[in-house]
């Protein structure tokens, strides 16, 4: 497989679980496309200028965000102009997105989900409204499968946090209530799931084969980009070319 490496940006975390889980899922979507590296906006390294350096050929960058706040917008721009790479292509995030819906939904029936269980939507939090807005959003494909409202609640920044919804359907007679994790792996936020008086909570996202293939088109459809350009900058005469913006 020689096309452009794939760069799957996270966001980062301590637990080392999590970690291994990004590896993995890096490791599955490198079996489908070929070169993968994997990098982090926040606590550990390589960040993606590093390993955007590191390359010698073009590259599509993924973020692999549920949620596109101020590491999609702000971070992972910022962090392709500091690298100097001069062919570097970023893609959509990953959610919201149906297939994601899908995984959630099988998440939850594993961890003991039944018809008519009120079901909360655990995301990260954030304080910008356009990742807000794609939570809101993901509930809604979600709520589409499991045929009732699903209420959101998140572990940090944002409100209302997990445990007040949690409490919130108790009070209203809900007599059973679960918890989707709209987490990419483990970490600290969804350890704090466990303590949030729920029924069950779900497992992350992590390694599903519908989301390797999510991030696989997510690479291809940045690969596509990158020779719309290349042909399109190929017509030009060469006097009359200028340097391209990072896409």
């Amino acid at each position: 497989m020689g096309g452009p490496a794939l760069v799957l940006v996270a966001h980062g975390t301590r637990s080392p679980r999590g970690v291994d889980m990004v590896a993995a899922l890096a490791d599955a979507v490198a079996d489908e496309v070929g070169t993968t590296r994997v990098a982090f906006v926040d606590v550990l390294g390589p960040s993606p200028s590093e390993v955007l350096r590191d390359l010698g050929g073009p590259a599509v960058v993924v973020p692999a965000f549920l949620a596109s706040g101020y590491h999609v917008h702000t971070d992972v721009p910022r962090e392709v102009v500091d690298s100097g790479h001069p062919d570097v292509t970023v893609t959509r995030a990953l959610g919201p997105d149906p297939v994601l819906a899908t995984v959630l939904f099988e998440r939850l029936r594993e961890a003991g989900w039944r018809l008519g269980d009120a079901v909360v939507l655990a995301a990260a939090g954030s304080s910008d409204p356009r990742a807000l807005a794609d939570v809101r959003r993901g509930a809604m494909m979600l709520a589409e499968l499991v045929r009732s409202t699903v209420h959101i609640g998140y572990v940090a920044t944002a409100e209302p946090r997990v445990p007040e919804v949690v409490e919130g359907l108790r009070s209203a007679g809900h007599r059973r209530v679960f918890i989707a994790s709209y987490l990419l792996a483990h970490g600290l936020f969804h350890r704090r799931l466990v303590d949030a008086g729920s029924d069950g909570v779900a497992e992350p996202l992590g390694v599903h084969p519908a989301l390797v293939r999510l991030l696989a088109d997510r690479y291809r459809a940045g690969c596509a980009d990158i020779a719309s350009v290349n042909e399109a900058t190929a017509a030009v005469p060469r006097s009359h070319r200028q340097a391209l913006p990072v896409r």
